[in-house]
């Protein structure tokens, strides 16, 4: 119920814009600057703010900060869930790989001021919950790919603008304090100062931000869905941290044209404090406990990104020069020991047998990019063109200790010493260096034609990857492969009237392999009972993809659009069957990655931002993004979605400005739809709770604002059901090892800021 009344009020105004007026507003091109503005106007804002109507031909959506500031959002990935078509599969209070469209984080490309940024993750994706996101200037959502964008972007591109020097003129400081659900605070520091220095513009931007996440669980296994109830798990699962971050920009006049410098640094600082209890028969009391685990992890995560940037006229067009440098440093230690009871029938506090295992990991990404391109008028149209490199080079060291086991009879509530953990060795897939480089040349032509728009484009990306592993068998050790790809693109946008337009696009695009896929080492027990061994030959996924939208001005400051889209994958890479026998004996097999299917991917997208003129409510701003999203692909078993595709999302909400008080107070409402994976041996379906989001500010003059917000305040849960089976035959013959249903949950988080702008 209170669903559907929160959609119909914020749909309210796409049926009345018919009578909204028909008044000029603002139209922002992203790449273009301007004149900074006073830091008061972007930091105490005063109003409600909206989503910008683009002027780029391709269909770009772009949200300034003020859109998500109000609300707090502590993460780039907490603020993307105010934006159109992306859903997580995180854990309650985490928002990490985004999933555009819903598919797969590695379909999504992450940039920083439109540079491509290294992750640790093995899919290639980048962790948006990394950057803070007092650090950005704007988001922009990039539909569909141009030739002048890397063409890595199936589902689309996020662009995670910072600001630069020419954002802003002053300065201001940020308090405030995060109280977590287990009664815990966090703190909440920053400062950001933009002006003259010398003759050019800097901005400096420093941050401390707290971060914790508390969450419980609480499991049920069956022998079968239906069944007899073997255990159930209690379990805490605290996650706290610090991000640190630094940003700055500098631009100055050099040589006829403009030197832009920038750098920004984030540091992770976060430990992971996971403790469960296991029960018999679901009786949770001490003559039933079956075992105590303790997982921690200690993760300690450094990113960094510079760049340098030179644009200038030369040869009777404007010439761009760039060069970055990227790495993400990802330093993990994981302990995990379990202590077992009922081993011997003797209850606890007789402890069985004692467990632990120790695993580092140090991966260290860098890549190096550079551009040079050229723009120039020839007559009524507009060439561009270019050449793109990149060096990027993932050093991956995972190592083990030997694992301690002890058997202790008769040791009530004692743990005998536990020796210091030796035998540190790589595991399978552990000891690798992977290095990929890339030469990207592209042009494209745009031009108009009344009230058309259009841009047409192609480029071309050869890569080349070198693969050594050093837990490989010896023939396999090193392997090097190499691909190219025509990535043709183009768009059109006509304006039909003042203030409708219909845009079109077009755009092949591509998804390299993950890195644990191209390793040609032997992991076993990888798939069930079965093997693993990568392919280092696999060649990238490919996608042809179409969207069509429809966009009307509402008003003098709102935007409502309608957006098709369509995507069909080639080569998509699966799991196959090698038919050698697995390590594990008869009915095992070795299993491996291919290039042998396809799927279609398609939606149907609606947002809406705009405040509420036509109703008499000028201070009354609401915004609206709803998503219907399906998808096909064949596997072993038959037709399903793409892995962890939730069919909708839906973020709404609203703000209103009290003027006479200097008062604003909103809310925002997430819903995402149930998901489902199905892999070799496992089978999973997540379904997650609503998320409600409130604010209330109170502004003292125009430099200083006061704000208190509240997150998760419908205790929103995770809902997991796993189907576990030993081998792939099982999995077709539904003979399961184990049914699993899961639950995750948090409490509330409650924010208070303070802003003073200078």
């Amino acid at each position: 119920m209170n669903r559907n009344l929160l959609i119909a009020v914020a749909a309210t105004p796409m049926l009345l814009a018919g009578q909204a007026l028909a008044q000029e507003v603002i139209e922002t091109a992203p790449s273009e600057g301007g004149d900074p503005v006073s830091v008061a106007e972007i930091v105490v804002v005063g109003h409600a703010t909206y989503r910008n109507r683009s002027n780029e031909t391709a269909p770009v959506l772009a949200y300034d900060q003020q859109y998500f500031q109000r609300f707090e959002p502590l993460s780039v990935g907490d603020a993307l869930r105010r934006v159109p078509s992306v859903t997580f599969l995180s854990d309650v209070l985490e928002s990490d790989g985004a999933r555009l469209r819903g598919l797969d984080p590695g379909y999504t490309q992450i940039l920083i001021d439109g540079e491509r940024v290294p992750g640790a993750g093995v899919d290639r994706s980048f962790f948006v919950d990394r950057i803070p996101a007092e650090l950005i200037e704007r988001v922009e959502v990039v539909r569909s790919s141009s030739a002048n964008r890397s063409g890595d972007a199936v589902a689309g591109a996020i662009n995670i603008v910072l600001r630069d020097a020419m954002t802003l003129d002053g300065g201001y400081v940020r308090a405030g304090a995060l109280y977590y659900d287990d009664d815990q605070w966090a703190e909440s520091l920053g400062a950001t100062w933009g002006g003259a220095v010398g003759p050019g513009r800097l901005i400096v931007s420093a941050n401390l931000q707290g971060r914790r996440s508390p969450k419980d669980k609480f499991s049920e296994r069956y022998d079968e869905p239906g069944g007899t109830l073997d255990n159930v798990e209690v379990q805490t699962d605290v996650r706290d941290g610090r991000d640190y971050s630094f940003n700055a920009n500098y631009q100055v006049p050099l040589m006829g044209g403009e030197l832009e410098l920038a750098g920004v640094f984030v540091r992770t600082d976060r430990y992971q404090d996971e403790d469960s209890w296991e029960y018999r028969d679901g009786v949770q009391d001490e003559a039933n406990l079956v075992s105590v685990n303790d997982n921690n992890l200690d993760i300690l995560t450094d990113n960094l990104s510079l760049r340098g940037r030179w644009r200038g006229e030369i040869l009777g067009g404007e010439t761009t020069l760039r060069l970055g440098y990227a790495n993400i440093s990802d330093e993990q230690e994981e302990f995990e020991g379990e202590s077992e009871y009922l081993r011997d029938g003797t209850p606890f506090p007789d402890e069985d047998r004692y467990t632990a295992d120790l695993i580092r990991t140090d991966i260290l990404d860098e890549e190096w990019t550079g551009r040079i391109s050229h723009e120039r008028e020839l007559g009524a149209v507009t060439l561009e063109f270019g050449l793109d490199g990149s060096s990027q080079t993932r050093d991956s060291l995972i190592i083990e200790a030997d694992r301690i086991r002890f058997n202790v009879p008769n040791a009530p509530g004692v743990r005998p010493n536990v020796p210091p953990f030796s035998g540190f060795a790589p595991v399978a897939g552990g000891d690798s260096v992977i290095e990929e480089t890339r030469i990207d040349p592209w042009a494209m032509i745009s031009g108009r034609a009344g009230a058309v728009r259009w841009e047409a484009g192609l480029r071309y990306e050869a890569t080349k990857t070198t693969i050594t592993d050093e837990t490989a068998a010896p023939a396999d050790r090193v392997r090097t492969s190499d691909y190219a790809e025509l990535l043709p693109s183009a768009a059109i946008r006509w304006s039909i009237s003042e203030d409708d337009r219909i845009t079109a696009s077009a755009a092949r695009t591509v998804r390299r392999p993950r890195f644990d896929y191209l390793s040609p080492a032997l992991l076993e027990e990888e798939v069930g009972d079965s093997d693993f061994i990568g392919n280092p030959g696999l060649q990238p996924e490919t996608a042809i993809g179409f969207d069509v939208g429809y966009e009307r001005r509402l008003g003098r400051r709102g935007v409502a659009g309608l957006n098709v889209f369509y995507r069909d994958i080639d080569n998509l890479i699966e799991l196959v069957n090698t038919g050698v026998e697995g390590s594990e004996g008869p009915g095992t097999f070795i299993y491996s990655v291919d290039n042998v299917g396809d799927g279609q991917v398609w939606g149907v997208e609606l947002d809406l931002s705009t405040p509420l003129d036509a109703l008499g409510l000028p201070d009354t701003g609401v915004f609206f993004n709803w998503s219907w999203l399906d998808s096909q692909v064949d596997d072993f078993m038959g037709e399903r979605r793409f892995n962890g595709q939730s069919d909708q999302v839906l973020s709404a909400g609203f703000t209103h400005d009290i003027t006479a008080w200097q008062t604003a107070f909103g809310a925002t409402y997430y819903h995402q739809g149930d998901a489902f994976d199905r892999v070799l041996a496992e089978e999973v379906r997540t379904a997650y709770g609503d998320n409600l989001e409130l604010f209330v500010e109170r502004r003292f003059g125009e430099n200083v604002v006061l704000r208190l917000t509240g997150t998760n305040i419908l205790d929103a849960s995770k809902d997991e059901v796993f189907d576990k089976f030993d081998n792939v035959a099982d999995q077709l013959a539904r003979d399961y090892d184990e049914y699993e249903l899961e639950s995750e949950s948090a409490g509330p988080v409650w924010q208070v800021t303070l802003r003073w702008t200078f």
